[in-house]
C-alpha cells in the first residue's frame, strides 16, 4: 500500500513543481545583428531586404515608407499575469529610390526609447512618434487578447 501511495504522490509533486517554472514566450520578429549585416545600406532594395531577412510584421502607414520589425519577450510565472521583459524594434529606412538609407535598432530602458545601434549616423532618428507608440505600450499588452481568451 505504501508503494502505491508513493507512485501516486510522486507524479503529483513533479506536476506542482513544474508549474512553478517560468514560461518564456516570444512574440513578433526582429532580425539579429548577424542577419542585418547582410543588408547593405545604399545597395539593397525592399525586395532584396525581404529576401535576406523577411518582410516586417509592421510597415509605415504610407506606401513606400519605413519597415519596422518588432519583437517582445514575455515571462509567465504560475498564476500571475504575463510580464513583458523586453521589446526591441528594428527600423529600416528607405530613400526616394527605394534603397536602404538607414538601419536602426531601438529598445526600451527606464521607460525611454533608446537607440541600441545605427548603421548610418544622422542628425537624429526620424519617425520617433511611431517608435514611441510601439515602445510606449511596454507592459500594457496582454497576449491573452491575441489568443481570444
Amino acid at each position: 500500500m505504501r508503494n502505491y501511495a508513493i507512485r501516486l504522490v510522486f507524479p503529483l509533486v513533479l506536476l506542482v513543481l513544474s508549474a512553478c517554472n517560468p514560461v518564456q514566450r516570444f512574440h513578433g520578429y526582429a532580425p539579429d545583428d548577424i542577419m542585418l549585416a547582410e543588408v547593405q545600406v545604399a545597395r539593397d532594395t525592399r525586395e532584396t531586404v525581404a529576401e535576406k531577412i523577411g518582410r516586417p510584421n509592421l510597415m509605415g502607414v504610407m506606401e513606400g515608407s519605413d519597415w519596422y520589425y518588432v519583437q517582445s519577450d514575455w515571462v509567465h510565472e504560475g498564476w500571475r499575469a504575463p510580464v513583458e521583459v523586453r521589446r526591441e524594434v528594428v527600423k529600416i529606412s528607405f530613400d526616394g529610390s527605394g534603397r536602404v538609407a538607414n538601419i536602426e535598432r531601438f529598445g526600451l530602458q527606464d521607460g525611454e526609447v533608446v537607440a541600441l545601434s545605427r548603421r548610418v549616423t544622422s542628425s537624429g532618428p526620424t519617425g520617433m512618434t511611431l517608435l514611441r507608440q510601439l515602445l510606449s505600450n511596454f507592459g500594457q499588452f496582454n497576449p491573452a487578447q491575441m489568443l481570444g481568451g
